[in-house]
């Protein structure tokens, strides 16, 4: 199992943004419905039994998810909205999440922390050692 699929040629991962157009039959018409939202998770461990889960949130506020099969002929078109650089199997996380809030976890990019050291065992300023002294103090101090 993983946590991604092929769907033609293009590949997709747990927590990019898709825009699926899906076949809708009503009686006697069929109609394309767009559904675009996040993907949450990926299971199945063959082509054939592959599903999706997808999550949005409506108009109203309530989130909706639904679960797509891979090869279902209900699929018109599916295209990448956007790709989350979010390396976890499973977003169930975000369920509890507002919309923006979910936008800052799966798409924010990382920045590399640089932090410079000090060559060698340098002496310790006198403030550092004062401040050092006083909190040694505190944590032994008897009354």
């Amino acid at each position: 199992m993983s946590n991604s699929f092929l769907y033609k040629d293009t590949c997709y991962k747990v927590g990019d943004t898709v825009s699926i157009e899906y076949k809708l039959k009503e009686g006697d018409k069929e109609r394309t419905q767009i559904f675009k939202g996040i993907i949450v998770k990926v299971r199945g461990d063959s082509e054939e039994n592959r599903m999706f889960t997808v999550r949005k949130i409506s108009k109203t506020g309530t989130g909706v998810e639904k679960i797509i099969p891979l090869l279902s002929p209900f699929i018109a078109k599916m295209e990448l909205v956007k790709k989350s650089s979010y390396q976890k199997a499973k977003l169930y996380f975000i369920r509890g999440l507002t919309e923006q809030e979910v936008r800052t976890k799966l798409y924010q990019v990382k920045k590399k922390v640089v932090t410079k050291r000090k060559k060698g065992n340098a002496p310790l300023s006198k403030k550092s050692r004062y401040n050092r002294r006083r909190s040694c103090v505190r944590l032994f101090k008897v009354s």
